[in-house]
């Protein structure tokens, strides 16, 4: 008791609002939805990936501006010049000129360069609109994935939370069976003391006692099990649960009700759709680089030297004096448009264009058999209400008939008119009785969020309190 009592200090301490929201008061379904919703990692982790594509297509839309570098540089050395070819390979090679002279000349001054260059492909064939419109799409689909992420939890949560009620119930059930059992063996104890029934009688009941416990553990167990993914599914410390019994209690008020969307806007039908659209749309996209960019593009150069127009015909014609080599001297300019066009591209593109066609008609047949699994589904539930509403009005029957043998039972059992095996065969029927009528009201609300998962409007279910 000293432990638990410690362990239950240390829990209002450690996490103190979420203890006395969950043990203090009851937890409807509704806020534990709510709550995991809120809390869930996943669920969290796939609204930034959303907010990320969101920031892509306004990054795609601005990948259609044009370039506008700037660049500056000022440098100190030679201008030594020599007849030949040379290719600027990598950029291993110096751009000084000057005179081509018969000897090394170490002269050496300042020197600049400034320049503004813009570079606009203003015409692709639609490459940059079809770019923006494939950023548009992982949009489409992250949103959809989010979207069903919280659907799905709304349902898992809303199952967990069915099970661990009826795990409850279970539970009480269990625990009746054990009292009922104890208060058995404690008269049998004293009958067979007295010699009024023989003892083997006692040792029957023990082994009866033992198994109810045994029971009765393995369904705490079970109900322990169900708390802690419900504590998991809403990311919160685990806790002693105390659930609303309005699905022990009621009938859902329209079991039979149409859900309010078509079968294509069911939320994972819908993702797999975008996740078709995302791949036609980059089939669109890959096809653009078949054709040629057209550019617009501009150069202002400004270049300063510390070497003077006369140092071809005065080697002395120069200055190392940093201001003068670095001011600007002469400018150009120059601006026109161009086209290029990788002729080879075609080649590479038609084998990554078919690629992607496979895998479009790929994503469609799984989309077909998801639409066809949650059809099969939506038929299916509806039999399974039918078949809960028939248990649920039979299992008060089965009660009440198994709760009318016992008494019976016993009371033959008392005054020697039957035996411990009539009577424990009485315990085991009432006690099944009893558990299959908390299945049962379990069931109907079972049987209907299958039906909303099915049909995929989780409306039909939590409206339906």
């Amino acid at each position: 008791m000293r432990v638990k009592n410690i362990i239950i200090l240390l829990s209002f301490i450690l996490f103190p609002g979420a203890i006395g929201k969950v043990s203090g008061q009851v937890l409807t379904l509704k806020d534990a939805i709510q709550t995991a919703l809120k809390n869930y990692g996943t669920i969290k982790a796939k609204g930034e990936y959303l907010n990320a594509s969101k920031t892509y297509v306004k990054q795609a839309r601005r990948d259609y501006l044009p370039n506008l570098t700037l660049s500056g540089q000022q440098d100190y050395g030679t201008v030594n010049g020599q007849y030949g070819p040379l290719y600027g390979f990598n950029g291993l090679s110096t751009s000084s000129s000057g005179p081509v002279n018969a000897t090394q000349s170490w002269n050496a001054a300042f020197g600049g360069l400034y320049l503004a260059n813009v570079n606009w492909d203003f015409f692709t064939f639609g490459r940059s609109k079809d770019k923006i419109n494939v950023a548009q799409s992982v949009v489409v689909r992250d949103e959809t994935d989010w979207q069903q992420e919280q659907f799905q939890q709304e349902i898992r949560v809303a199952g967990v939370y069915l099970n661990l009620l009826a795990a409850q119930r279970l539970v009480l059930s269990w625990q009746k069976n054990l009292d009922r059992t104890d208060t058995l063996r404690l008269v049998t104890v004293v009958r067979a003391k007295n010699g009024l029934i023989p003892g083997v009688d006692s040792s029957l009941v023990d082994a009866e006692v033992s198994s109810a416990k045994i029971t009765l553990t393995r369904a705490i167990d079970a109900e322990q099990g169900l708390s802690n993914e419900l504590a998991q599914l809403m990311d919160i410390p685990p806790a002693d649960f105390v659930l609303d019994s309005l699905f022990i209690n009621h009938l859902p008020k329209d079991l039979y009700a149409r859900s309010g969307i078509s079968m294509e806007d069911h939320p994972l039908l819908r993702y797999y759709k975008s996740l078709i659209e995302l791949s036609d749309q980059q089939i669109k996209y890959f096809r653009t680089f078949n054709y040629p960019a057209f550019s617009f593009f501009g150069v202002y150069q400004s270049k300063a030297s510390g070497f003077y127009a006369n140092y071809l015909q005065d080697p002395s014609a120069f200055t190392s004096n940093y201001g003068q080599g670095v001011t600007p001297a002469v400018s150009n300019y120059l601006f026109g448009i161009g086209l290029t066009w990788n002729l080879t591209t075609p080649l590479r593109i038609s084998q990554q264009v078919a690629a992607q066609k496979y895998i479009s008609k790929g994503l469609q047949d799984e989309y077909e058999l998801i639409a066809e699994q949650e059809k099969a589904q939506l038929i299916l539930s509806d039999t399974k209400i039918a078949n809960a509403i028939d248990n649920y009005k039979e299992a008060p029957i089965q009660v009440k008939a198994a709760s009318d043998a016992y008494l019976q039972t016993t009371v033959l059992y008392r005054h020697g008119l039957n035996t411990i095996i009539d009577l424990t065969q009485a315990l085991y029927t009432l006690n099944r009785a009893e558990t299959d009528m908390d299945i049962a009201y379990s069931n109907v609300w079972q049987s209907l969020l299958l039906k909303a998962a099915a049909s995929g409007d989780f409306k039909i279910f939590i409206d339906n309190f």
